[in-house]
């Protein structure tokens, strides 16, 4: 049985609320190339949300920059996301084939965010690393 999630939609809605990138990297847990996204680079102080249903799901402080050319945070706002084990391949620069990864999922509307790795900085030593197409930026005060 599937979870059910505070907000839900047919696919037929979500196809209407999202541009077809959007779509495929939320709801078909795509990725956007490396470097893509103007987010990785986002230094100033808000929130980062869910595109598909607003959910703040992490703070500007807990932003770092990774190297990886994804937006990265030490953590997410608490009870924001939900983790999920992903064994799909992951190659590319990550670490090898068959490499057990986590995928982190919104816990408002079940779309993917990215993965969690555990090769952050202190004090959790959790790298989530987001898709910034499937993020909109909020600037504090703003």
């Amino acid at each position: 049985m599937l979870k059910t999630f505070p907000v839900t939609r047919s696919e037929a809605e979500w196809r209407q609320l999202l541009t077809p990138e959007q779509f495929h990297m939320l709801r078909e847990q795509g990725a956007e190339r490396a470097g893509s996204s103007a987010l990785a680079e986002e230094k100033r102080a808000g929130t980062f949300s869910c595109i598909g249903c607003g959910t703040v799901l992490f703070d500007s402080s807990a932003k770092f920059e990774s190297g990886t050319g994804w937006p990265s945070f030490s953590a997410p706002v608490p009870g924001a996301i939900e983790t999920v084990a992903d064994d799909s391949y992951l190659g590319g620069h990550h670490a090898g084939y068959g490499v057990l990864r986590t995928e982190v999922i919104c816990a408002t509307c079940g779309s993917h965010v990215g993965h969690m790795f555990n090769d952050g900085p202190p004090p959790t030593g959790q790298r989530y690393c987001a898709n910034g197409i499937g993020l909109r930026f909020s600037p504090a005060g703003g």
